[in-house]
């Protein structure tokens, strides 16, 4: 029994608001332990917000209680869909202050998506991501597409490298502008080659 309170996640809460991600929590971890009706039973009833353990309180059958749970929830798809659908429409890398945001943004959306039923493949999401570059970075732009990027991830890691760089590159020119010379360490006598007595 501690170990099943060893793995815990959002209850259910009596809005429903959060039902397609509790629903995902609660099959991969009861598929993952396989565990008898009883303790399935116990587990769920554990995670459901307390105004539902008292509106299935007479319920004892997992099976009855996954179903009517399903049956009073299960159109939240409905109500994410469409604007999750529309978050995708208007996601554009451009309107990110950096890549680490975009890419937070699109996971968020592409989660929503495949959890509502929706297929999104790398091809759509890098498509996606190349189209919406600002206008500025149209040479970038046309370079990352000749990589042949397959996967997302392998674009956003070069995108996050190359951010990267470009800051370090920028902290080394604004420490030092181009054609000057560096001042002098502070601790270092200047030294003509002659020594001189006190």
């Amino acid at each position: 029994m501690s170990n099943l309170v060893k793995f815990e996640f959002v209850a259910l809460d009596i809005t429903g608001k959060n039902y397609l991600s509790w629903v995902l929590d609660a099959e991969i971890h009861l598929d993952s332990k396989g565990l008898g009706e009883t303790i399935a039973m116990i587990f769920l009833r554990h995670h459901l917000h307390k105004g539902l353990k008292n509106e299935y309180l007479t319920v004892k059958d997992l099976e009855t209680l996954w179903n009517s749970l399903k049956e009073r929830y299960d159109h939240q798809k409905t109500i994410i869909l469409p604007k999750a659908r529309y978050d995708w429409l208007n996601l554009r890398l451009q309107d990110f202050k950096s890549v680490s945001e975009y890419n937070s943004a699109m996971f968020r959306i592409t989660s929503q998506l495949k959890l509502c039923g929706e297929k999104i493949i790398d091809a759509e999401i890098l498509e996606k991501t190349y189209s919406t570059f600002h206008a500025n970075n149209i040479v970038l732009q046309t370079q990352y597409r000749e990589k042949g990027f397959k996967k997302y991830f392998e674009l956003i890691f070069f995108l996050l490298v190359a951010k990267q760089n470009n800051e370090l590159l920028m902290k080394n020119h604004e420490s030092r502008p181009t054609g000057s010379t560096p001042f002098p360490e502070a601790n270092v006598i200047s030294h003509d080659g002659k020594e001189t007595k006190k």
